[in-house]
């Protein structure tokens, strides 16, 4: 089960990010969080960008409804993804994993 919360301005997702993979992809799951593989090394911020990129784009919302709440500086973290409930990350996410 994907760990999703409700959050006044959309949803909280949980996640493992893997970064310097080979390809940018949802993995599956870790434990109760969302494995996320980036291309991007994770220097100066770079997987983080590469992260809310990857999710606005999968999600088809700008950038800037994508935001890291948790977890600036470390694999495990915390996303918000503005104006999307709990029901449609779930209907996005599950076919993935």
């Amino acid at each position: 089960m994907i760990c999703l919360s409700q959050h006044a301005e959309g949803t909280v997702v949980a996640l493992l990010v893997q970064p310097r993979a080979s390809r940018n992809a949802v993995v599956g799951l870790q434990g109760d969080e969302l494995k996320v593989a980036l291309t991007s090394p994770p220097v100066d911020g770079a997987a983080n960008k590469a992260c809310i990129q990857f999710f606005a784009k999968l999600f088809r919302i700008p950038k800037s409804a994508v935001s890291i709440v948790a977890g600036e500086t470390s694999r495990h973290k915390r996303i918000l993804l503005e104006g999307v409930t709990a029901a449609e990350a779930v209907a996005v996410l599950e076919p993935l994993v």
